[in-house]
């Protein structure tokens, strides 16, 4: 498996996580300094709501590219041992994490979250059960709503794939998998509408995907070539 990887935007957005908290921390100091002013006792609620925001973009940041093993290494390490003909992508094309190869085009969404993962077909809504409470509030460890990830990443994808081909061109189906990489993570979703698995099934995934229905290297080709090739890091 080939892998690009945008080494520059993993720098920058951990630089951004690192002033970020830090800033919150300063905020938060001087807040609770202020809370002892009668006078500033209004600057003081001022400064604690932002510094609360600002730790809680810190922990976005921070979780996302600050700490090891950052989301794209584990989706590196899940799919260790796939052949060459797949090529894995990160921060370089129009989603974070795209797999494009014999079974066609992959965007893949990682979520740390543990507990019972299952889907709720009748609300078309994906559910969490268990984990711990604390991380919920204050790690957004919270499960959130993959299907707004689904639908935006999706129209970012298919919204580059008209900018740069023709729309004569046959272009592989975009597909989703939803990947969790949490190995306290128990998945009951066999009915969600996209691929609901933990990491250490993907490449078993990948590779069952890319025999039964193989995608044309003539079709995929194109689509390598459009996005960059800077820092290949081969298996």
């Amino acid at each position: 498996m080939k892998i690009v990887t945008n080494h520059k935007t993993i720098k920058s957005r951990k630089k951004i996580g690192q002033i970020t908290t830090i800033t919150s921390l300063l905020v938060l100091a001087g807040g609770l300094y202020m809370s002892f002013k009668p006078d500033l006792i209004s600057y003081s609620f001022a400064a604690l709501i932002v510094g609360f925001l600002l730790s809680q973009m810190g922990i976005y940041y921070g979780g996302r590219w600050g700490r090891s093993p950052r989301p794209d290494e584990l989706i590196t390490g899940s799919l260790k041992g796939l052949e060459n003909k797949f090529t894995l992508y990160h921060y370089v094309s129009p989603v974070h994490h795209l797999l494009v190869g014999p079974a066609g085009l992959w965007i893949i969404i990682p979520y740390h979250q543990g507990g019972s993962i299952s889907y709720d077909t009748k609300r078309n809504r994906w559910k969490q059960k268990g984990g711990n409470l604390y991380l919920k509030i204050f790690a957004q460890e919270n499960l959130g709503r993959p299907e707004n990830d689904i639908e935006n990443q999706k129209k970012n994808l298919q919204r580059w794939l008209i900018k740069n081909f023709d729309s004569q061109d046959e272009l592989p189906t975009v597909n989703v998998a939803l990947v969790f990489t949490n190995s306290n993570a128990d998945i009951q979703a066999d009915d969600a509408p996209v691929p609901t698995l933990p990491a250490n099934k993907l490449k078993d995934f990948m590779r069952r995907a890319g025999k039964q229905d193989v995608i044309p290297a003539d079709l995929t080709n194109p689509i390598k070539e459009a996005l960059p090739t800077a820092d290949i890091e081969a298996e």
